[in-house]
């Protein structure tokens, strides 16, 4: 089944829910443009997440995706903590911060019971999950409201775990793509495939709507995903230049520049492994350091360096999430950019 008809789209086009670089604006325009829009909650509190699902509701009576993560929140390691904050010291000296007063900051949200509070009342047509799936209570609450349940895989055995729980589709999430890797039944970034690498492999062994994620960012990238048999495509990294977007200044900038040429996996922003452009703490720590404490609690010591490097339009100690095809990244409007990928 295509997502057309599984969702009730015009376009066979997911925008993937990027945090921290958008918000309800940029759903709504690809809802209205006949795309699927997803709104990230993972670091959303439930009133802000109340709040961007009723501007919505009120922009456009298209369906809607709204995405969290499942990850298990981490057991706190106070040396480990500490071995990171010493890492990051010298840094903290250069830019005149005191690495001794580091503020808490929010972090990212697994799905519990208060968010599926808070989405009962709007009942959005999509909820999709990233590093697997919460319980099967929470499940159920989704489906009593008619909502579609899809969750991304980066590897078969993965993408057999989640049909097995009954996911209306499957994102495969290929190395290429933009962000935190899905993966939740691994740790070892070496099991990672190209997309399409990945995407025959859940094609012949499994029968649920394979959505194509990674790397497609243009009409012929979108029909080579659909003539491979994927029933739809996501796409995150092409909307980020979007002025619906919330990309910061210095992130447009890389984008723009030659530096997007270069993205890596890294653990250094928040502790599991996301595809973004290689900036100097990825080159000076190395990418997928183990100095940095369990997902999401590494952000916290770093937030006060990217705050104060990004005050001088500096983006060394920024996540700079982008795919491995940033040649797609267009400055126009998100809904020209949705008919323009699905070849309208």
């Amino acid at each position: 089944m295509k997502v057309t008809e599984l969702f009730g789209i015009k376009h066979p086009i997911l925008q993937a829910p990027m945090a921290g670089v958008q918000g309800s604006e940029l759903a709504i325009a690809v809802a209205q443009a006949g795309g699927l829009g997803g709104l990230p909650c993972a670091m959303l509190s439930p009133e802000l997440i109340q709040q961007e699902l009723h501007r919505i509701r009120m922009a456009t009576t298209s369906p809607i995706n709204v995405n969290f993560f499942c990850h298990q929140a981490p057991i706190p390691d106070a040396e480990h903590e500490a071995r990171w904050r010493l890492a990051l010291r010298p840094y903290y000296v250069e830019l005149g911060l005191d690495p001794d007063a580091i503020p808490e900051v929010p972090g990212r949200r697994p799905f519990d019971a208060q968010a599926c509070d808070v989405l009962s009342e709007f009942e959005p047509e999509v909820v999709s999950f990233h590093f697997g799936l919460p319980n099967e209570q929470l499940l159920n609450r989704i489906r009593g409201w008619g909502g579609k349940i899809i969750s991304s895989a980066t590897t078969l055995e993965e993408a057999i775990w989640l049909q097995a729980r009954g996911v209306d589709a499957i994102i495969a999430q290929g190395l290429e793509a933009g962000g935190h890797r899905a993966m939740f039944l691994t740790d070892d970034v070496t099991e990672q495939k190209g997309l399409f690498a990945l995407l025959p492999q859940l094609l012949e062994h499994t029968s649920t709507p394979i959505i194509a994620a990674g790397g497609i960012a243009s009409p012929k990238a979108v029909r080579a995903a659909l003539t491979l048999g994927a029933a739809g495509v996501q796409i995150g990294t092409a909307y980020l230049l979007c002025p619906e977007a919330k990309t910061t200044s210095v992130h447009r900038q890389a984008l723009k520049s030659s530096a997007a040429d270069h993205t890596a996996l890294t653990r250094l922003f928040s502790g599991r492994p996301a595809r973004g452009i290689v900036n100097r703490i990825m080159r000076e720590l190395g990418p997928l350091s183990s100095l940095p404490p369990a997902f999401p609690l590494a952000s916290t010591a770093i937030a006060p360096l990217r705050a104060a490097s990004e005050a001088l339009n500096n983006a060394d100690f920024s996540p700079l999430w982008a795919g491995q095809n940033v040649k797609g990244c267009q400055e126009i409007a998100a809904g020209e950019l949705t008919h323009w990928l699905a070849g309208d």
